[in-house]
């Protein structure tokens, strides 16, 4: 007889210590669990052996996208306290996430520090507003904003978050969140990589406010995600080719830069289309992947479509008897906790 709870079969005990409230005091020496694709027995490393871990011609594909200080504390008139979580950077009227969003109106003006307001244009849908800033939506994020943690890191955000939150090679501004996997890479990593071989080349995709939205059952019977905007450069196209050329490996660094690759990727193709696109592909099993083959992904949520996309590649039953190891190894989840590399 079949579960009343389609999301029943992506569930995995956690204990709530494993979930990692700052990352490791140095990027690289987080904890990194290899899994072969070809089934056989996994192994325990650190992120620093991600070079050795990879051949001579592969090519690592990561999502560049800049995360904003997107978290702003604001006023009704009437002194009741309101968070704004922006969506994009602007300029002229955002989207962003409010709490509390009950009884906020479509015309009222909220107060924010230093004297800045922010005026709704829309009523709230599902917890989202559009906003009209009185200044430069970043200038003042820069000035007042917050580092968006995760809730299910809780404390509060410190300035160390700042940098923490970021990867390394972090380019055009616009993620509500970060593309997590990328958050192991320091110099010393990406040097060793170019010195064995190995290509690193990125896109861009903007994270955007479904990375805050459980996945339910009407997603599941929908089979699309929230829209998110990326781009794929012509010179990551132009590295691609060659590889796919002499039977080299693209290996995506976390799931966004797998959605943004596989969306731009047409049915048959060998490699991507270069340009802007949107996407709300949902990867999940029997998905057949066209542009990567392989994955370097940090641990994720129970009954998330970030789970699901990891198992269209490692198969359920294998990702969570893994799941079910990392915990026995106390390996650290979610956005600061540690790595899985599937090659």
């Amino acid at each position: 007889m079949g579960t009343s709870d389609p999301l029943a079969e992506w569930d995995y005990e956690l204990p709530p210590e494993l979930i990692a409230a700052r990352p490791a005091e140095v990027r690289s020496t987080s904890r990194l669990l290899v899994a072969p694709l070809d089934g056989g027995p996994p192994s325990h490393r650190t992120f620093r052996d991600l070079p050795s871990l990879l051949r001579p011609g592969d090519l690592l594909v990561a999502n560049d996208s800049r995360v904003m200080r997107a978290r702003l504390r604001a006023r009704r008139r009437s002194g009741g306290a309101v968070q704004l979580l922006l969506l994009d950077p602007g300029p002229g009227p955002v989207r962003a996430l409010c709490r509390p969003a009950r009884r906020l109106t479509a015309g009222e003006e909220l107060e924010l520090p230093g004297g800045h307001v922010a005026r709704l244009l829309t009523a709230p849908v599902v917890g989202e507003i559009v906003i009209e800033l009185d200044a430069d939506p970043e200038a003042i994020m820069a000035e007042q904003g917050e580092v968006p943690l995760p809730p299910y890191i809780d404390r509060a955000t410190t300035p160390e978050d700042r940098a923490w939150y970021q990867t390394v090679y972090a380019g055009p501004l616009g993620s509500a969140a970060a593309p997590t996997a990328g958050l192991h890479f320091d110099d010393g990593v990406l040097a060793a990589l170019s010195a064995g071989g190995v290509g690193f080349a990125t896109v861009t995709l903007h994270v955007g406010a479904g990375t805050f939205r459980p996945i339910d059952p009407g997603t599941l019977a929908r089979g699309a995600l929230h829209t998110e905007r990326y781009t794929i450069p012509e010179e990551t196209v132009r590295r691609m080719e060659p590889i796919r050329d002499r039977g080299g490996r693209i290996v995506a660094v976390g799931t966004t830069a797998t959605r943004a690759l596989e969306s731009a990727t047409p049915i048959h193709a060998r490699v991507p289309a270069s340009g802007p696109g949107e996407t709300s592909l949902f990867v999940r099993p029997p998905y057949v992947f066209r542009a990567i083959d392989g994955l370097l992904t940090n641990f994720h949520l129970p009954r998330s479509s970030l789970l699901m996309l990891v198992g269209a590649l490692a198969g359920r039953e294998r990702l969570l008897d893994l799941y079910a190891l990392a915990v026995r190894e106390r390996y650290r989840f979610y956005s600061y906790g540690d790595a899985m590399l599937l090659v």
